[in-house]
């Protein structure tokens, strides 16, 4: 439970139609082989002790008088292990019958819910044979016998519990409640998860008996994914399966696990366990970031005074990981939602653009092109721009400025690229302005300091900024999210512009749309094809100092470290807020195999002390679209001081 990580899991046992004994055993043998596992939470389905099945049984003193026996056999099974698991049987509450789920932990009962919604249609009769807790003032609070373990086994006395709306709290994990509902509750316009959830419960168990139809399988799913999205919470769905009676209805066991709109796992046609980890921390983190999510309330007391919280208690440990974090957060990994998504973000991006250059009466887009990836997808993105307001290419002035570290291939895909994308192309060298430049401030020319590189680079900038002048245009923003979040980027220089089309697409994820780019236009134009597929061979550089015989000598990521890494430390500190250790754990998890652990560490330091220092040029951005959830504008997505000290965040690094 480390960092935040509890493993969960939704089981379908094998079953027997009213054979309270066998399910019994099925119910405990299921949950020893879960807390061998690891599973800290357990949801077993619907009415599993007797059978969801049994019609009018469930009217019968023997059926009820069963399921009491198997919950004293479940119990007694189960005193030993730590495991919350919540499971379905008919309890007598008030000279009536009560479909709910009992939660156990330590051979004790700690909770006891019953169904809100009843159906009475179709195939299911529940009212027939249940009485609903609408007949009643909630939270209801009715006296239920318990079979009680004593010491010595035999459950001489009955301790008396309640049937409540209940929020387990669990003692041992900040932060964790769990709430349950069942089944037709979640079909419900008003779902008991809603106000369960609104009392702080971050998990919720449903315990279910939703039988098969085609097509029932999808929107089950979609209920289920959607509401822990609704909800911010992690869902556990465990539905019956083999051994419900087929008289007229098939069960196949449909569990799933999502977390925050995300499926997690999911498992149909089989008996067994389901599991996968729910990360607490991350599903709190942004109940408080989100401002529509309510306050905690508390589920109190009832008029008579009965508490209705109940309460778990585990043992700290640290959960094994087998959830899958990908490596590369902003990019999806199955190709078709690749590519729809890179058609989607270009759309967002030229989108905004269009607006500006619409808004300004701008008579041209002016873009400086290096012959890298950025400034390659910020003509892309002003081409396409162009197209939605039925503008010529030519609109856009492609400006290459070639000074003391432009290579020739660097330089020949910048024109090739202009040329076909049909923008008007202008090469103004820089080299001798400056020099000129160095002689004015008294810098000497072999000094290639950070002067001398932040000179090219504002001098880049102040050449767009006069054409766009002389052109009744506004100059282009090449600068990447990735760059922003290290602060490479020099002040009044790549670092301004007068709209920034590349501010909130991270570099792993600027490779994916011009290499997207590439393969849709392959068909189109085959030479733009081969020029962008070289600008992605291309190193990363600002290309600020000499090559080294016609090579690029300056790689940004051997100075500042990979980017593939530092956006997977970028998508974790701003989007989820995981502290140092926990980013470290999932960094080493997911590129363990490519990096050691000294290498992440390294980087990872170098992001934080980066990240915090560079804040001031984040303060005065220029206006660019935000695409994604995570976003580093001062205006709305990231309000961070410029004098913010790093001190903790590196504090806890330096004890790994």
């Amino acid at each position: 439970m480390r960092d935040g990580f509890i493993c969960v899991a939704a089981g379908t046992p094998k079953i027997r139609v009213a054979d309270c004994r066998y399910n019994a055993e099925q119910i405990f043998t299921m949950m020893r082989e879960a807390d061998k596992q690891g599973v800290k939470i357990l949801a077993l389905p619907e009415l599993c002790l007797t059978g969801y099945t049994c019609g009018d049984l469930f009217l019968q003193d023997a059926l009820l008088e069963g399921a009491m026996e198997g919950l004293r056999t479940i119990l007694k099974a189960t005193k030993h292990l730590e495991i919350l698991t919540a499971f379905g049987m008919p309890v007598r509450a008030a000279g009536k019958v009560f479909n709910c789920a009992v939660a156990v932990q330590k051979g004790e009962v700690a909770a006891i819910v019953p169904k809100t919604y009843l159906p009475n249609y179709g195939e299911f009769y529940e009212k027939r044979w249940f009485e609903s807790v609408d007949a009643f003032d909630l939270p209801l609070q009715l006296a239920v016998e318990i079979p009680n373990l004593e010491p010595d086994g035999d459950g001489a006395a009955a301790l008396y519990t309640t049937l409540a709306q209940t929020v387990i709290e669990c003692r041992g994990m900040d932060g964790l409640k769990v709430g349950i509902e069942i089944c037709e509750d979640l079909w419900a316009s008003d779902p008991p998860s809603r106000r369960l959830a609104e009392a702080g419960a971050a998990i919720i168990l449903n315990l279910s008996a939703s039988n098969e139809v085609v097509g029932k399988a999808a929107y089950r799913r979609q209920l289920v994914v959607g509401q822990s999205g609704r909800l911010c919470c992690g869902y556990v769905y465990a539905d019956a399966g083999e051994g419900e009676s087929t008289t007229d209805l098939v069960f196949t066991g449909h569990n799933m696990i999502a977390e925050n709109g995300v499926l997690l796992a999911e498992r149909r046609f089989s008996t067994g366990l389901t599991i996968s980890e729910i990360d607490v921390q991350r599903l709190l983190y942004d109940r408080r970031r989100l401002t529509p999510f309510p306050p905690e309330y508390s589920y109190q007391q009832n008029q008579s005074g009965i508490p209705c919280h109940a309460w778990a208690e585990f043992t700290p440990c640290v959960t094994k990981l087998r959830r899958y974090h990908s490596p590369t957060p902003f990019i999806p990994e199955n190709a078709a939602d690749r590519s729809g998504r890179c058609e989607e973000i270009l759309t967002i991006a030229a989108l905004g653009l269009k607006k500006r250059l619409e808004h300004t009466g701008a008579k041209t887009a002016v873009v400086g092109l290096s012959g890298g990836l950025d400034s390659t997808l910020a003509l892309l993105i002003t081409a396409l721009a162009m197209g939605m307001l039925h503008r010529p290419a030519s609109d856009i002035i492609a400006i290459t400025m070639p000074c003391f570290g432009t290579t020739d291939r660097t330089k020949n895909n910048a024109v090739l690229l202009a040329e076909r994308m049909g923008a008007t192309l202008r090469t103004i060298p820089i080299g001798e302005t400056v020099k000129r430049h160095f002689r004015d401030i008294g810098h000497d020319l072999e000094n290639q300091d950070v002067t001398y590189e932040n000179a090219q680079a504002r001098e880049r900038t102040q050449v767009l900024m006069d054409v766009a002048n002389e052109t009744g245009g506004l100059v282009i923003g090449t600068g990447d999210l990735s760059e922003l979040a290290l602060g490479w980027a020099t002040y009044n220089g790549d670092h301004m512009s007068m709209y920034s089309v590349n501010a909130s697409i991270p570099k792993t994820l600027v490779r994916h749309l011009v290499d997207y780019v590439a393969r849709d236009n392959l068909k189109k134009d085959e030479e733009l094809t081969r020029v962008l597929e070289d600008i992605l061979d291309t190193p990363v550089s600002p290309e600020l100092l000499p090559a080294v015989q016609g090579q690029i000598s300056q790689r940004t990521e051997d100075l500042v470290g990979p980017y593939e890494l530092h956006d997977f430390f970028l998508y974790y500190v701003v989007r989820w807020g995981f502290s140092p250790r926990k980013i470290f754990r999932l960094a080493e998890l997911t590129w363990g195999r490519t990096y050691s652990r000294e290498i992440i560490l390294k980087w990872l330091k170098n992001f934080y002390r980066r990240f915090f220092a560079q804040q001031f040029k984040r303060s005065c951005l220029p206006d660019g679209p935000k695409v994604g959830s995570v976003a580093l504008s001062p205006r709305g997505d990231w309000r961070m001081p410029s004098d913010a000290a790093a001190r903790l965040w590196l504090e806890e690094l330096e004890t790994l």
